[in-house]
């Protein structure tokens, strides 16, 4: 509920008009990332917005969760040691998995590990996915969880441009994403 308190201080705040920043990566070949949004949740009635900032890596996930305006209400860091959560006022909150302290957070599951595929248009082991035109996601069905895409380009290995992810009655998050820079992975030193 702590994170739910914090989207509610930017829930009357109006965000930015959209930036039309390129995608430098392609879909396919995207590992590691780092993106920048907004955001938009909807749950038992309630509404939240505000700026997500985001960097994916094999090693572990940092989210800092802003007002509309950009001022930082929360971060979450998880690796393989656990994950943690810091407010805006200094408290801080963990658990074994990213997983566990946002269903302890929201009081149900957001598969933070399913969502870093999902942005990405990656269908996880028994997801449903539906292609458009172009080859790319448009749809995912997966156990309760369902995501529709929007793109910016017709490019087919474009990245998508929107989200709208849902789960059953529960939860509804819209995601717009502004930015998607790829992050170098870290080159292994030649043998000598």
């Amino acid at each position: 509920m702590l994170l739910l308190a914090l989207l509610a201080l930017t829930a009357c705040s109006t965000a930015p008009a959209p930036a039309s920043l390129p995608s430098p990566a392609q879909r396919d070949e995207l590992q590691d990332f780092s993106l920048a949004g907004r955001f938009s949740l909807r749950q038992e009635g309630q509404s939240y917005t505000g700026r997500l900032d985001w960097r994916h890596a094999d090693d572990g996930d940092e989210l800092l969760l802003s007002s509309p305006l950009g001022q930082g209400m929360a971060e979450i860091v998880s690796n393989a040691a656990g994950a943690r959560l810091t407010s805006a006022d200094g408290r801080t909150q963990g658990a074994a998995s990213a997983d566990e302290l946002l269903q302890a957070v929201l009081g149900y599951p957001l598969p933070l590990d399913k969502l870093a595929d999902w942005v990405r248009g990656r269908s996880p082991q028994g997801g449903v996915m539906a292609v458009d035109a172009w080859g790319r996601p448009s749809r995912l069905h997966y156990e309760d969880w369902r995501i529709a895409y929007e793109y910016d380009s017709d490019d087919p290995q474009a990245l998508p441009g929107r989200l709208l992810v849902e789960r059953e009655t529960l939860l509804e998050l819209r995601l717009r994403i502004d930015q998607w820079l790829p992050l170098a992975r870290p080159s292994t030193p030649s043998p000598r």
